[in-house]
């Protein structure tokens, strides 16, 4: 402790600063020791997020395993990440018909773009505008909404009012329009709208002379980018993968989508091979009937082949039965 003489002939006490023993020594394990734990846990964490990755493409590699495997192979065993009998069958039968598939494509694309774009847009305003406490009738709109999940008018009279009321058969709208909403992404957007975004920006915006669209478009749908994305995916896959509105709607095969001209195709594949099994069974059946009837006219036997009438082989004593003899002939 030192003291030092002030103006006043008093003295001030200077604390002097306090060294602890290997302060440097100490400083360095406490940087350590958070570095290592990092390190270790990156370590963890890449390599359990690695093997989940890898978990998730196995799917995708028995998919394109089963692509090169033989169909009989699959049927027996199932698909396995390892092909058996190598068979280019299944893409000879995609590119026996290149423009076809190349159609599928376009309407299947045009429709799930389309689908996807207009379906969030009119969804996120939808919810919008039902999660606005300043709407007069929003809960009388959602039980409407919400009611629709529970009870349906039946697939007869909604085929109805596709085909005869709305005059959509044979189109590209039957494939864009009945999809277009789903209740169900609604609820959710307008949950995330109504716990993310405060109404004092919607209010605040109005005072500065914004109208609700203009409200609508520059500054909810910016903050509701994560809901967007995730209803985006989950409307995306629903167009891609839709072939039940082409069974109904659809009989033209240029406007056919991707999943449903596979399914016509498979179809007639499976015709064509039942075909081919049935003349072939029917080829081995009258072959064995003739063997059978050869082998028995040769022995001397009246053995009936299968379930044909012997006569049709080779007479027997029942066809002399009924051999009528003649005088000139018993002469």
């Amino acid at each position: 402790m030192k003291y030092t003489a002030d103006d006043s002939g008093g003295y001030d006490k200077i604390q002097e600063p306090v060294i602890l023993p290997n302060v440097a020594s100490w400083r360095s394990s406490m940087a350590l020791k958070p570095a290592t734990e990092k390190y270790v846990f990156n370590i963890v964490g890449y390599a359990w997020v690695s093997i989940f990755a890898a978990l998730c493409l196995i799917p995708f590699l028995m998919i394109v395993v089963g692509s090169f495997t033989e169909e009989s192979r699959i049927v027996k065993n199932g698909y396995s990440l390892f092909p058996g009998a190598l068979s280019w069958d299944a893409y000879r039968f995609i590119f026996d018909n290149p423009a076809q598939i190349v159609s599928a494509y376009r309407v299947t694309i045009l429709v799930t773009a389309s689908g996807t774009l207009l379906g969030l847009f009119v969804s996120a305003m939808t919810a919008y505008v039902l999660q606005r406490k300043d709407f007069a009738h929003r809960n009388v709109f959602a039980f409407y909404f919400f009611f629709t999940t529970l009870f349906s008018g039946g697939l007869v009279p909604w085929y109805i009012l596709i085909v005869k009321y709305l005059g959509l058969k044979e189109s590209m709208l039957a494939l864009l329009l009945p999809p277009l909403l789903n209740v169900f992404y609604i609820i959710i957007l307008r949950s995330f709208i109504s716990s993310t975004i405060p109404d004092a920006i919607g209010e605040s915006a109005k005072m500065d002379g914004a109208g609700d669209f203009r409200i609508f478009l520059a500054i909810i749908l910016p903050l509701v980018k994560p809901a967007l994305a995730t209803i985006g995916l989950f409307i995306a896959l629903n167009y891609w993968n839709d072939w039940y509105h082409a069974m109904l709607f659809v009989n033209k095969e240029p406007l056919f989508p991707l999943q449903y001209f596979f399914i016509q195709n498979i179809k007639q594949h499976r015709v064509r091979e039942l075909l081919g099994l049935a003349e072939l069974g029917r080829d081995r059946y009258a072959e064995g009937i003739v063997q059978a009837g050869y082998d028995g006219h040769r022995n001397g036997t009246d053995r009936a082949a299968l379930s044909v009438r012997p006569e049709v082989l080779h007479p027997g004593p029942h066809d002399r039965r009924r051999q009528r003899v003649t005088p000139a002939a018993a002469g």
